[in-house]
């Protein structure tokens, strides 16, 4: 019998998750006008949902995101590619 420890990780799964979220409130903030990645880096340093707009339910789906977990996501993405 094998005496190890298997390691789950369910990063992969959460980055996805985050891309997803992060992608339709891109395009929701787009279709209304507005600078995308000027709001959500708002977003992100302040935390106030005011910097995402309503529209498609796109404030609603960021804050499932906690914060740490969506630089945390954001920055292995951009250091792994």
């Amino acid at each position: 019998m094998l005496d190890y420890t298997r390691k789950f990780d369910l990063t992969q799964e959460k980055d996805k998750e985050i891309k997803e979220i992060l992608s339709s409130v891109y395009l929701s903030l787009q279709e209304k006008g507005y600078n995308p990645v000027n709001q959500i880096v708002g977003y992100i340093l302040s935390e106030d949902p005011t910097y995402i707009t309503n529209h498609n339910n796109a404030r609603s789906l960021i804050r499932r995101i906690d914060r740490d977990e969506l630089l945390q996501a954001l920055v292995r993405s951009y250091l792994t590619k």
